[in-house]
């Protein structure tokens, strides 16, 4: 068997990965990439980048339609193939990643095509070649949808957020199993170009893991929007006949065209020769130090460490990764962990839930206002629906968390991200000055 040497393999070039692999060559370092799919993963093909050209034109749609309450007679007649070609198009480039390669091999990468396994310390083999590397492997394979064990299910062509970005029309009816942040991007996006959409979640909420009065408030978006949302429900079985899925859940049953199945996702975590170097390749998620190291002379990054399954949170610790491998200093992790569910209205968040503060034994205060009830939300008229929801720790006077959804939920996010993550005293927050009238001034409200 052949053998290479080089200065570090990654394993896997998601958005993390492909980013460390270049900062590394670019800093004079021998990096082979190893790439079983397309350079890039998951989030310019499947996920986050064509998701949100989806989103943007159907919040086109839905604004459209609003006009007609403050602007005049609108109507508008939505082609979804519009959609699918500018996906094709623009953002996926007919899902080939040519481009992204030259990206890398310009930067002094070697990217290698095949399956990478760990067979030692260092050592990584690809389809009967061996690499070796001085420094060490980088793990970032990211993870693949999970698929519940419904009776049926495995034998029917339902979808997974792959097959429905890839569609080229939208169909007529639609079952989402699964309320998580994926699911309901796509189930109100689908909605608006015509899907009759039902949501089905088996926990006791949608968007179970940010706070309550989000998950209300978008179930109630959704039930207005004419999209079927419900909550702790077990889907007993699903079949598919050749044209139609049916969906059982107790006494009803839901026939419709297509099922998206959007219930999680499952760290690719087999096959990739854990045991080789002594780490437990049963485990849900690899465990790393804040230099995203696994064991001496193995790093991993990305959705597989379990700290967050963002595009966001792979970059940064893609750059931490590279700060440990090149002997650079580093500061303290950052834990703030913003994130935005890109719904309409968008549910942004940060830091701490109420419940995640209160069982860590912090002494708890809360700030809220709507965002309707606002001077912004009062002249932006119909879609104008939010909150915001501050953490407070009584304690030291300053936030822990936050929650921020309305119509710009994410990028009023931004000040509280900042307010979390610098621990601003709260006492800066109330003497600031917040431009009015802006959606970000009801911080202030809710101060």
């Amino acid at each position: 068997m052949a053998t290479q040497r080089c200065d570090i393999v990654i394993i896997g070039t998601g958005p993390g990965g492909e980013a460390l692999a270049g900062r590394l060559a670019r800093a004079g370092l021998d990096v082979v990439a190893v790439e079983a799919e397309l350079v890039g993963g998951e989030c310019p093909y499947w996920g986050c980048i064509p998701s949100k050209m989806l989103i943007r034109a159907a919040n086109a749609v839905a604004e459209t339609r609003r006009a007609a309450v403050v602007a005049g007679t609108s109507s508008i007649d939505p082609d979804y193939s519009l959609v699918f070609r500018r996906i094709r198009d623009e953002a996926t480039t007919d899902w080939n990643d040519e481009i992204a390669v030259k990206r890398l091999t310009d930067a002094g990468v070697r990217v290698v095509r095949g399956h990478g396994r760990l067979v030692g310390a260092r050592t990584v083999e690809v389809d009967g070649e061996r690499y070796e590397a001085s420094r060490g492997v980088v793990l970032n394979t990211g993870t693949t949808a999970g698929v519940p064990p419904i009776d049926g299910l495995a034998g029917t062509p339902y979808w997974t957020n792959r097959e429905i970005l890839m569609t080229e029309s939208a169909p007529s009816s639609m079952v989402v199993v699964g309320g998580g942040a994926i699911g309901l991007e796509l189930a109100q996006a689908f909605s608006r170009f015509g899907t009759e959409v039902t949501v089905l979640e088996a926990g006791p909420r949608i968007l179970g893991p940010e706070e309550p009065e989000s998950s209300a408030l978008l179930a109630e978006v959704f039930r207005a929007e004419g999209i079927g949302v419900h909550e702790g429900v077990t889907i007993d079985g699903v079949a598919h006949d050749g044209q139609r899925f049916h969906v059982t859940c107790g006494d009803k049953t839901f026939e419709v065209e297509q099922v998206l199945v959007a219930a999680g996702r499952r760290s690719r975590l087999d096959d990739i020769g854990l045991e080789a170097v002594g780490v437990d390749a049963t485990a849900r998620f690899l465990q790393v130090d804040d230099e995203m190291r696994v064991t001496d002379g193995l790093w991993a990054i990305g959705d597989i460490v379990g700290r967050g399954a963002f595009t966001h949170v792979s970059m940064y610790q893609s750059e931490r990764a590279a700060r440990s491998i090149l002997g650079e200093p580093l500061d303290e992790y950052d834990t703030s962990f913003p994130r935005v569910t890109f719904t309409d209205p968008e549910v942004g968040a940060v830091g701490m839930t109420e419940k995640q503060a209160r069982d860590a034994g912090i002494a708890v205060r809360i700030g809220s206002t709507s965002i309707d009830a606002s001077s912004r939300g009062f002249v932006h008229g119909p879609g104008n629906e939010g909150l915001l929801k501050l953490i407070v720790d009584d304690d030291r006077d300053v936030l822990v968390g936050a929650t921020s959804v309305g119509p710009t939920g994410g990028e009023t996010l931004s000040a509280l991200a900042v307010a979390v993550r610098a621990e601003v005293p709260l006492a800066t927050l109330r003497n600031t000055i917040y431009a009015y009238p802006t959606f970000w001034r009801a911080i202030e409200s809710a101060l």
